[in-house]
């Protein structure tokens, strides 16, 4: 092996610069593990390096393999790679070079002494740095968990989004109930129970007959939930499968679909009890993530396939999407209306509405948004608090859908 391509891993440490480079990418929440750093150190190695580009692609094509982790990936690798020197010489290492056989000049007598001395009596001379006392003025300031329930799910690094999914997991679940037609034993003098009445005065002999009281019984609602998971959605959508999450160990009868270019059942999934499993096996069985969006398509399907199963005792329908059709919307407005005759409540999550000058123009929005009962936002923490509230029947004018079509 030649002196060029010996060196780099010995004194120019390419190798550990490589490995500490997968560690910052897989602390900004990417999947690296020891085979692709493995795998990275020898592709760099075998192709080598031609320019800064050549050596970006390398690494991209070992790191990256999901479509959301390419903005991660270009943004650490600028900033970490940012010193042009260091990749000029890396390139340099790999480029033959002629070996230096010029004796080196030799260290005169008390040379090292001499230098020691003199840096040992600049240390001692050296003024000590005073830290400044720092006073900060806390009236006109906001707690940082102020901050982090208004800031944007996509803005967001790795430990707000992880303070975020804590936040969630302590949200106070809410208390709808809907009335069935069925009924339970109770204690309250509202209603004879004939049945319950006979069958207690029979133990007695009907020597002794004592009134049995019923009521009927109120169940929470089913909640079914159809998320976008398309490029534009995805970080939205991931982040609010960590409610859904919540919502799913809490109570019964929670529906989980997600859609893209098609419509996949992850309500199995969902039910793991670890989060991140849940959200790994979610990741697995959809095929599509971060894909484009067939929003009429998939609706149709779903009104075809799953409406009876899952539609039943006044269930509540949460559709996650920003309503950025790609495809034809001819037959999106009569799939979108069955939908809303088919569920008590149908309520339309938007992140677009976290724009203040949100206007209703593009043809997917302006189809969907007569056929939804409330129109909200989901891109921050403010708002699924405020979906909550909703979720217990505190509706607010802000949600009502007729402002944007009376702006349009």
């Amino acid at each position: 092996m030649s002196a060029g391509q010996a060196e780099p891993i010995h004194h120019g440490r390419l190798a550990d610069n490589i490995v500490y480079f997968a560690r910052a990418l897989r602390r900004a929440g990417m999947r690296v593990g020891p085979a692709a750093v493995t795998e990275a150190i020898e592709a760099v190695m075998t192709v080598g390096i031609g320019s800064r580009d050549d050596f970006y692609w390398i690494l991209h094509a070992i790191f990256v393999n999901r479509h959301e982790d390419h903005a991660v990936f270009d943004e650490a690798f600028r900033l970490y790679w940012r010193s042009r020197d260091l990749i000029e010489k890396m390139i340099a290492m790999f480029s033959p070079v002629a070996a230096d056989y010029r004796d080196r000049e030799k260290k005169r007598a008390a040379e090292t002494r001499v230098a020691e001395a003199f840096q040992n009596q600049q240390e001692e001379t050296r003024p000590v740095n005073e830290e400044p006392e720092i006073e900060v003025d806390a009236r006109f300031t906001s707690s940082g968990n102020e901050v982090l329930r208004s800031l944007d799910f996509a803005q967001m690094s790795v430990s707000e989004i992880a303070a975020a999914k804590q936040a969630l997991a302590r949200l106070v679940l809410p208390h709808d109930k809907v009335r069935t037609r069925r009924f339970k034993p109770t204690t309250r003098k509202t209603i004879v129970d004939p049945r319950a009445t006979m069958r207690m005065a029979m133990k007695t002999g009907g020597s002794l007959i004592l009134p049995r009281y019923r009521e009927q019984r109120h169940v929470n609602p089913p909640l079914v939930v159809l998320a976008d998971i398309s490029g534009s959605m995805s970080q939205y959508t991931r982040i609010f499968l960590h409610f859904l999450h919540v919502l799913t160990e809490k109570r019964r009868r929670v529906h989980t679909f997600l859609f893209g270019t098609r419509l996949t059942n992850v309500t199995r999934q969902m039910r793991n009890r670890d989060p991140d499993e849940a959200l790994d096996e979610c990741t697995r069985a959809v095929q599509d993530w971060s894909g484009g969006t067939r929003i009429s398509e998939t609706l149709a399907e779903f009104n075809r396939l799953w409406s009876r199963r899952v539609l039943s005792q006044g269930a509540v329908v949460l559709l996650i999407t920003d309503g950025l059709e790609r495809e034809s919307v001819d037959d999106l407005p009569q799939q979108i209306e069955r939908l809303q005759k088919s569920c008590r409540r149908l309520i339309w999550l938007n992140p677009l509405l976290r724009f203040e000058g949100f206007e209703a123009r593009a043809m997917g929005v302006r189809a969907m948004l007569p056929h939804v009962d409330e129109f909200r936002s989901v891109h921050n923490l403010n708002a699924i608090s405020d979906l909550v509230s909703a979720l217990d029947g505190k509706n607010s004018r802000n949600s009502d859908p007729r402002r944007f079509l009376a702006g349009r």
